[in-house]
């Protein structure tokens, strides 16, 4: 298994903003990067979890820890991220927010849930990544972390809106993945399957269904990290196996065409 970079608070820190922290793979992503010694923004709407977590880190890590509880699918929610980090530096954004609380077939629900999904996982998610990277980018050091689910992978009942997100951010971090490498910025989509967190248990339970066999939040933390320098995509189910070379020799050869059209 693949370990950190020697040089990763060097190269991540000194700050990392870490988006739907207050459970599961959020919560493991906080403690991970707290562990190299980099302080954490850490962002969710539950603020009694985040205040807690934040004690924990600092406690536990003796780094600095700054929760902001922001609901990241409202209108104003990137304008609070921003306002939360103020003049620090941030190395390392994670965007890990991005359930779908739903569970539902698109048309049994109101358009309203699915818009709050669009703008929670799509427009909030981008507008950070810009934001953040193109700092990243002046500074010529940094990672883009986007947590996303083998769902990107194509359409699925249930998941109609929740698998389109996905696919959206996946294309996103490909393409900023080969648009930041000369800028010594690290891109990684990490793909998860089902992970043991407090949302997946109680939607077993809310659709009578038992426990299954799931990653642990540790788990996609540490490989998480672990391949930010090995982007643009780690599959934490290997559902194409050596097709996620192919991915990346995909980017880089429509990129290198694309040169023909749009330059440098």
């Amino acid at each position: 298994m693949r370990k950190l970079a020697p040089n990763f608070k060097e190269k991540y820190g000194p700050w990392a903003v870490i988006a739907g922290a207050s459970d599961g793979t959020g919560r493991a992503f906080t403690h991970r990067v707290a562990a190299t010694g980099i302080n954490c923004i850490i962002i969710a709407r539950r603020g009694e979890l985040l205040e807690e977590l934040a004690e924990q880190i600092r406690s536990q890590h003796n780094v600095e820890c700054v929760p902001a509880a922001i609901d990241l699918s409202t209108p104003d929610a990137f304008d609070k991220t921003v306002t939360a980090v103020g003049p620090r530096e941030v190395g390392l954004f994670i965007s890990n927010a991005g359930s779908d609380p739903n569970g539902s077939h698109f048309m049994d629900k109101d358009i309203q849930p699915w818009l709050d999904l669009v703008s929670r996982n799509v427009v909030t998610n981008m507008r950070c990544v810009h934001h953040f990277g193109s700092l990243m980018r002046q500074r010529r050091k940094g990672g883009l972390l986007l947590v996303g689910s083998a769902a990107g992978y194509g359409g699925s009942r249930f998941m109609a809106v929740y698998s389109a997100t996905k696919a959206f951010v996946w294309c996103l971090a490909e393409s900023l993945w080969s648009e930041l490498r000369p800028h010594n910025v690290d891109v990684l989509y990490i793909a998860l399957v089902a992970t043991d967190t407090p949302f997946l248990q109680k939607l077993l339970e809310e659709k009578g269904q038992k426990p299954r066999k799931v990653s642990s939040p540790d788990d996609v933390a540490s490989k998480g990290l672990a391949n930010l320098d090995n982007g643009p995509v780690f599959d934490m189910l290997r559902l194409v196996g050596a097709r996620g070379k192919w991915r990346r020799a995909r980017v880089e050869l429509i990129s290198y065409l694309g040169r023909g059209v749009f330059g440098e």
